[in-house]
């Protein structure tokens, strides 16, 4: 049988993108602590497809992902998107992971919570390799005041804080997240402006050159970030966001 996606095709009209999506797929993450984490994955994969070919074979996507077995780690990121632009003969190829990680807080008991953090990895391939890391931290508000008789009130939650980085060198995400929560965690005393309530929520401002500087401060790991703090009130979100180099 002739294969029709790989013949020439004479038409001289270049696809930006064809691929796969929503491939829900089990991967196995690298863990401080217990050295592996296994979750399940929302995979895109795609690739630049030359004008010449007519189309591409879309199973070739999911035979390199199983090749891997689901090891998802840096350099299996860019085996993986080196093994899609060589076994596709295409200009370039990309690679979207998003992911769910869970993490209990150190020197909690045994019977606390275990958190969860959503967390993003888009990679891309051409004549040079582009990788982020995109991960979720909720923000919890300060523990209430509780006076006598009176119910505990909700906890709820304050907002969110969205990273976006590029590395220069492996980072553990349970180093990011904990970096984060040295800032943002409701069990340490958020500073207040001058006039504030010391009860008062940290502001989006505040909060989010403080989490920038926590990044800063990792050195050469990290070669550039975005941070995007949210913060959830009733009927409108307020926010505020850096970006590191300045652009």
């Amino acid at each position: 049988m002739k294969d029709i996606q790989s013949q020439r095709d004479h038409r001289h009209i270049d696809i930006q993108k064809v691929g796969v999506k929503n491939i829900s797929y089990p991967i196995t993450l690298l863990d401080k602590e217990k050295k592996q984490q296994r979750t399940v994955a929302t995979v895109n994969m795609y690739v630049n497809l030359p004008h010449h070919f007519k189309g591409t074979h879309m199973s070739r996507f999911i035979e390199i992902l199983n090749h891997f077995h689901g090891r998802i780690d840096l350099a299996g990121f860019r085996q993986i998107l080196t093994e899609m632009k060589i076994r596709l003969q295409a200009a370039a190829s990309h690679m979207e992971i998003d992911f769910p990680y869970f993490l209990k807080k150190k020197g909690t008991p045994a019977s606390a919570a275990i958190h969860e953090y959503r967390c993003r990895m888009h990679g891309s391939l051409h004549e040079d390799e582009d990788l982020t890391l995109e991960v979720q931290i909720p923000i919890w508000p300060p523990l209430p005041t509780q006076g006598r008789n009176v119910l505990p009130k909700s906890l709820g939650r304050w907002g969110v804080a969205d990273i976006c980085l590029r590395f220069r060198h492996f980072l553990w995400i349970e180093d990011l997240i904990q970096a984060v929560e040295e800032v943002t965690s409701h069990d340490r005393r958020w500073p207040a402006d001058a006039g504030e309530r010391s009860e008062s929520s940290q502001s989006v401002e505040q909060t989010t050159k403080a989490i920038g500087a926590k990044l800063t401060a990792l050195g050469d790991n990290i070669s550039w970030f975005t941070v995007t703090v949210k913060n959830f009130s009733e009927g409108f979100t307020t926010f505020a966001s850096l970006e590191w180099p300045e652009p």
